[in-house]
């Protein structure tokens, strides 16, 4: 198995458990296994082609779910999934954002 095939596995379980979690499953340490799966993604699976389209995707969804949990029109499911996806995606957000700020520094010098 190739690191890119860990990143889609990542990906899916990553986005399976967000919603399944929603729907009331009780996981430990949810959270924590979200952001892992967050970074996983980001180091695996976008490359430096894909950053720009991924984190405007990702500020689009940031944005979509924190104002829905901020002015709380959503379902209890609905946020719960929304608080799972922002966890898991804003980690792999992170490595990306870090990896284009590295890049951009790499070719200013």
């Amino acid at each position: 198995m190739n690191l890119t095939t860990i990143g889609r596995w990542a990906f899916l379980l990553g986005v399976i458990i967000s919603l399944l979690a929603g729907f009331g499953g009780q996981i430990p340490a949810l959270m924590i296994i979200l952001f892992v799966l967050g970074l996983v993604v980001g180091f695996l699976n976008i490359t430096e082609k894909e950053s720009t389209p991924f984190l405007i995707a990702v500020l689009a969804l940031l944005v979509i779910g924190l104002a829905g949990l901020q002015f709380g029109r959503f379902t209890p499911v609905i946020v719960a999934i929304l608080q799972n996806l922002i966890a898991f995606v804003s980690a792999a957000a992170l490595v990306v954002a870090l990896k284009q700020v590295l890049s951009i520094a790499k070719k200013a010098e």
